[in-house]
């Protein structure tokens, strides 16, 4: 792509991503949220418990292949590996470096409401999910949709759906994805990109070629592997620094409601910075609300939808309040604290001292020394962009043969894969805004299918709370 055309649409796909995840897209998110949290009767608190017995009460890392879908661990794994990417290493390093260790509390706010949200996204996507003839599983937001919305509108809503996340996850996504495995070897080990991009192109092709079930079996091993290795790392951190942790939770407590104190600027531009930046971070990192493991979810083998919704809260929590927080709490107490680089350092300052794709690494390189600290890290990064990658091609592909028949998947496939070798070759701010911007037009579609839905969703609580009083 040239640079000049480069130079006309970057500015306008930067303007329309300023707006939407400014106003929109935090009112619509948070709205949706809050509005399930009621409307449930808070189902995240009062099912919280539920949800952990059926996620870790019975689990088995081999579910084995299904008849058809995923076991409901294997269908949670694949949602996970979605969500836990690079947003949960670069996303919380820029929430912090922009808004201040204060972001991190609004980010647990949203999350909170945010398995509201996902459980109506979960219990949606099994009501409404199709087989087809071969029996393989087909459900997300464009069968809600298409059930909340009779006629052109709901055609219209679908399609638009479909196109963005495509577009946003299959193809651009999944190239940034590749990019930032690509990069972060070369740093840690001198790899060129390209041979990453042949291994990485190699083995997704054997995957993608296995269809869901190779899918799961991966994942349903691939999840827990990779959240034991980087909480291990995090904790092992946190403990070489735990006379630091009152004062990083003091920070994440403090900055939250006094920002104007590490941000500059007064209380309502810097509150207001703080806010948005935890609220865009944390919504894009749980990713409740988007549209995009309702996929998984719909997978999910389970004698009703009430099942599976409380198992997704699961996975937001998971996201949020252990991977991204232990993230979070490994920068703030080794960067910002008394004998770290940051200490008392403003957000613009930092900005301009460590930005937020090699924030992490130095954090890790605090303790464990600065080649170790990005050896960790890159490892990690390969652990968590290929898990996305793999779940985002399955989402792509579900919404492909909605829109073009199954004939067309392994067109798609291969397209696929054309981008997860080029992101390690090359990746440029214009791809970065266009994924951002398809991911946030995602949307609006599927919060306006929520919001339309909420008496199925009720609906499915009540029958489900019946069932389990007549057992």
């Amino acid at each position: 792509m040239s640079a000049q055309i480069e130079g006309i649409l970057l500015p306008i796909a930067q303007n329309i991503n300023n707006y939407l995840s400014n106003y929109i897209l935090v009112a619509l998110l948070l709205g949706v949220g809050i509005w399930y949290s009621f409307q449930t009767r808070f189902v995240q608190i009062r099912c919280f418990g539920e949800g952990m017995k059926k996620t870790f009460g019975n689990l088995s890392l081999n579910g084995g292949k299904q008849k058809q879908g995923m076991s409901s661990f294997q269908a949670l794994a694949t949602a996970i590996a979605a969500q836990v990417g690079t947003g949960n290493i670069v996303g919380a390093a820029g929430a912090i470096l922009t808004g201040g260790p204060g972001a991190i509390f609004w980010m647990w706010l949203i999350a909170f409401f945010g398995m509201a949200t996902i459980y109506a996204e979960a219990t949606l996507a099994l009501k409404t999910r199709v087989v087809d003839e071969d029996g393989n599983v087909h459900g997300g937001p464009v069968y809600y949709i298409r059930t909340a919305f009779h006629g052109g509108l709901g055609k219209f809503l679908a399609g638009f759906f479909a196109v963005a996340i495509i577009l946003a996850l299959g193809f651009m996504g999944c190239m940034v994805q590749a990019n930032s495995i690509g990069s972060t070897f070369e740093t840690a080990f001198g790899i060129p990109g390209w041979v990453i991009g042949l291994i990485l192109v190699v083995v997704c092709a054997i995957i993608f070629l296995g269809g869901v079930h190779r899918l799961a079996s991966v994942v349903e091993k691939l999840v827990p592997i990779m959240a034991v290795i980087f909480l291990l790392g995090g904790l092992g951190i946190l403990v070489a620094r735990f006379r630091y942790l009152p004062q990083t939770f003091g920070m994440i407590f403090r900055y939250a409601f006094q920002p104007q104190a590490i941000i500059g600027g007064g209380l309502g531009y810097a509150l207001k910075t703080a806010v948005s930046q935890g609220a865009k971070r944390g919504l894009f990192s749980n990713e409740a609300g988007m549209g995009s493991t309702p996929h998984a979810h719909a997978q999910a083998n389970v004698s009703h939808p009430h099942e599976q919704g409380v198992v997704a809260m699961v996975g937001v929590f998971i996201d949020t309040f252990v991977v991204l927080t232990l993230n979070a709490l490994v920068i703030i107490a080794t960067l910002y604290t008394p004998d770290g680089p940051l200490a008392a350092c403003g957000a613009a300052a930092a900005s301009t001292t460590i930005n937020k794709t090699n924030l992490a690494q130095t954090a890790f390189g605090v303790v464990m020394g600065e080649n170790l600290g990005a050896a960790f890290v890159a490892i990690c990064l390969l652990f968590f962009a290929f898990s996305t990658v793999l779940s985002w091609n399955m989402f792509g592909k579900i919404n492909v043969v909605y829109l073009f028949g199954k004939k067309a998947a392994p067109i798609y496939s291969a397209i696929a894969l054309v981008f997860i070798f080029a992101g390690t070759l090359a990746s440029n701010d214009l791809v970065w805004e266009l994924t951002d911007m398809f991911n946030n037009l995602m949307v609006i579609p599927n919060c306006l299918g929520l919001f339309a839905l909420t008496a199925m969703v009720k609906q499915s609580m009540k029958e489900a709370h019946e069932l389990a009083n007549h057992r």
